[in-house]
């Protein structure tokens, strides 16, 4: 007997014994980590302000998220516009006592420590509450590859209690629902979503306010093991995990069982899509607003061109937006940065405006142009090059487009010779190529994919708010996942007949009238001891009558324009050019009317812009305002003006380009699309219709419309396909008919010009009214 109990004291005594070592070198461990001889802890300030890679986001003038600017799809989300379900789903899966412990729940720890590690039950739970979870996630755990297991299990240890004192700290620093949304807005969720606003957005195209009971269930479920557990990868795990995390729900009463039976027998349903900068609204835009906001300071060590260099130094200067991010530095002295730090960028985009806008030129290119560009190529055996060009040039340009890809590059870093190269270009391989229909996976050579894209017609269109300068609408390109060329900004081509209003805005200047009469005969230019006749097209003919400016404006009639230049100078058109907004360079030669000058659509529509607002020109205006996270104005922005010419000729431009849609080159846009109102505007074709321009104005709204193919030498074989006026004018028109019909928008049909106060005794009813047939005639004149 008293063996026994001499035993039990000895046990006693070796329990007591080890539970007191244990007890000793815990405090031990904590009294040194606390005096930070293991690392540093967090900071007060760094508890109060914990850092985390937020993307910035940008929105539009209404309000709507166009995209994201990140290295994890992190925003932010306040614990108020959170469901409720999401947080009842995060509580009873995860930990159940949080409201009731300060940190770290005892209980737990005794769970794990009993039923996980003595019994070896795994099903058993972890022991971190949700607040450790969130000092993990704030304060990673040290990621240094360790080979002994003793030295690895002692960092696992250390970092375990670092965990632990930080949750403490942050238990202390905040308000449970303050580390309830904390918690959500880290931890990530699998496929690039991090935090619950881009889950949500991501798994269900959804916000967080509006999750429900199943939906949060699965989330909540997703966060143990986001590839696990991963509803897109393997939906079945990810329906039992989430009936589990239904059957808590029902367990700590947050739900009833017969609300857990209904909705556990409910299949997953998600409205999945990976966020990334290739898809939603305004793709183009953001793109340059992404480029434009993280520019460095121009150096001219980096820059093949010097006429870019001088270009970006001149924007670095004289542009607050160019360079934003490293012109501008956070309180702690480190520039802005653009993937990280949460900043909110308010645009002037509409949603809906540009939603119509991308509609408009998809519908337009891919279901008519493209179509009778394909139908006409069939017809022709598939030449793709107009017939005109010889064998070698079609080669050298073929040539050209093999040397521009990544494929080519990489062979030539590898020193691969010519024929290699070649050879590997005519080999069959498996691709994924654009198409209207959609992505198409297909087997075909890199060089046949490469004629594959050349056939394709390109477009730009922007639309702004002449009177504020605000962009409304931006639409780079036909499909940013495949076509990163911006055509608004980046793009430059020839312009054609759009570029004879700013001639016009000359005569008007110096007196002339719309009604002004000249004879219809040829115009002859002597240029360096040649003599040059420019041409009409079409079937316009020289019949010696008496003819008004507006009525060769209306018909884009060269030899109009020719007589005019003769009045003038070529450097006064390009003086005229600058002061409207055109910032590219402009040879100042006598065929400058004919729009042979490579411009953006940007600067074109900024210039036509001042027609529509009284002669001043104003900036186009892409950014109102920037804060940061915490919603504080870190910028803002206002348009530059000038007033570039007077409103009286500003009125009187407005009412020559009236003549183009009501009785010249844009008239279907009166008797094809249906579109009432006050609208001016101007078709452009270049030479050899390459290109196809239009330029429209309404009261309230500019916009300008490009489209050709990448090279010059892919283009319709008629001028009737291939004229501003079929390749360009319908994206506007087919734009204006959904903001006319949209309320919401403030532009309507009914807007009116402003007529100057002063107009004088100027005769703007010329009397010259043409029948159908005599538009069909002339529909095809408008050549340069």
């Amino acid at each position: 007997m008293s063996d026994t109990r001499e035993k039990g004291q000895k046990f006693k005594l070796w329990f007591w014994g080890i539970f007191s070592f244990f007890v000793v070198i815990t405090l031990s461990l904590f009294i040194m980590i606390g005096m930070e001889l293991f690392g540093p802890l967090p900071t007060f300030e760094q508890l109060e302000n914990p850092k985390s890679n937020i993307a910035s986001e940008v929105y539009s003038e209404d309000h709507v998220v166009l995209g994201s600017y990140y290295v994890q799809f992190r925003t932010f989300v306040d614990y108020e516009d959170i469901s409720p379900n999401i947080i009842n789903a995060l509580l009873a899966a995860e930990d159940i006592r949080f409201y009731r412990h300060s940190a770290i729940d005892a209980r737990g720890l005794a769970r794990v420590l009993v039923k996980t590690i003595i019994l070896r039950h795994a099903g058993s739970g972890g022991g971190s509450t949700i607040t450790q979870q969130l000092a993990k996630n704030l304060f990673p755990r040290d990621t240094v590859f360790y080979r002994s297991p003793i030295a690895k299990t002692s960092n696992l240890v250390v970092s375990k209690f670092k965990e632990w004192i930080t949750a403490v700290k942050l238990e202390r620093n905040y308000t449970k629902n303050e580390l309830l949304a904390m918690y959500l807005n880290t931890v990530a969720f699998g496929s690039n979503a991090y935090g619950i606003r881009s889950a949500a957005k991501t798994f269900f195209n959804t916000t967080p306010d509006s999750l429900n009971i199943e939906q949060s269930a699965l989330l909540v479920g997703v966060v143990n093991a986001p590839t696990r557990y991963s509803p897109v990868k393997n939906p079945e795990r990810a329906l039992s995990r989430r009936n589990f995390v239904i059957s808590q729900m029902a367990k700590y009463n947050f739900i009833t069982e017969n609300e857990k039976d209904s909705i556990s027998a409910l299949p997953i349903e998600l409205n999945y899509m990976i966020q990334d900068h290739n898809v939603g609204l305004a793709t183009y835009f953001r793109e340059y607003l992404r480029v434009t906001l993280s520019a460095n300071k121009p150096d001219r060590r980096r820059y093949y061109s010097h006429s870019q260099y001088v270009d970006d130094s001149i924007q670095w200067a004289t542009n607050p937006l160019y360079g934003w991010c490293n012109k501008n530095v956070k309180p702690d002295g480190s520039p802005y940065n653009l993937y990280r730090d949460g900043l909110k960028i308010y645009t002037t985009i509409n949603s809906k405006m540009q939603q119509y806008a991308e509609d408009a030129m998809a519908t337009h290119l891919g279901k008519y142009l493209q179509v009778e560009f394909d139908a006409e190529q069939k017809s022709l055996g598939y030449q793709l090059f107009h017939e005109d060009l010889t064998p070698e040039q079609v080669d050298a340009i073929m040539l050209q487009g093999m040397r521009q890809t990544e494929r080519y590059r990489v062979l030539r870093l590898k020193g691969a010779s010519m024929d290699s190269i070649y050879r590997n270009f005519k080999t069959k391989i498996p691709m994924t190529i654009f198409t209207w229909k959609g992505e198409r996976d297909t087997i075909m050579s890199p060089m046949d994919s490469i004629r594959h894209y050349k056939r394709h017609f390109h477009a730009g269109f922007m639309a702004m708010d002449p009177h504020t300068g605000h962009v409304k609408a931006w639409v780079g390109g036909t499909n940013f996942r495949h076509f990163k060329y911006d055509h608004v900004k980046q793009g430059k081509r020839q312009v054609g007949s759009t570029i004879k209003p700013f001639l016009y805005t000359l005569a008007m200047q110096e007196g002339y009238s719309p009604c002004h009469t000249i004879p219809n005969v040829p115009q002859t230019f002597v240029v360096a001891d040649t003599v040059w006749i420019p041409k009409n097209s079409g079937s316009s003919k020289y019949d010696g009558k008496m003819v008004t400016l507006k009525w060769g404006l209306a018909n884009s009639v060269n030899n109009v324009s020719a007589w005019l230049m003769k009045q003038f100078n070529p450097r006064a058109l390009v003086e005229i050019c600058k002061r409207m907004g055109i910032t590219s360079h402009i040879d100042p030669v006598v065929s400058a009317f004919l729009g042979t000058a490579e411009l953006s659509v940007y600067e074109m529509v900024g210039a036509y812009a001042t027609f529509a607002n009284k002669g001043v020109h104003i900036d186009p205006l892409l950014v109102t305002r920037i804060e940061d996270n915490a919603g504080n104005i870190l910028a803002t922005f206002y348009p530059q003006r000038n007033e570039a010419i007077s409103e009286q000729t500003a009125y009187l431009m407005i009412n020559l380009m009236e003549g183009v849609v009501n009785q010249g080159t844009a008239g279907r846009l009166r008797w094809r699309y249906n579109l009432r109102g006050p609208i001016a505007g101007k078709t452009g074709t270049t030479q050899n219709h390459s290109d196809g321009w239009f330029m429209g104005i309404v009261p309230n709204l500019v916009g300008g419309v490009w489209v050709g193919a990448e090279d010059r030498a892919v283009r319709f074989q008629t001028l009737g396909m291939g004229s501003g006026g079929n390749m360009a004018l319908p994206i506007f028109a087919l734009f204006l008919e959904k903001v006319h019909a949209d309320p919401t928008l403030n532009v309507s049909p009914n807007d009116q010009w402003s007529k100057p106060l002063r107009l004088g005794s100027v005769n703007l009813n010329c009397d010259e009214v043409i029948t159908r047939e005599e538009y069909m005639n002339i529909l095809e004149e408008d050549f340069f």
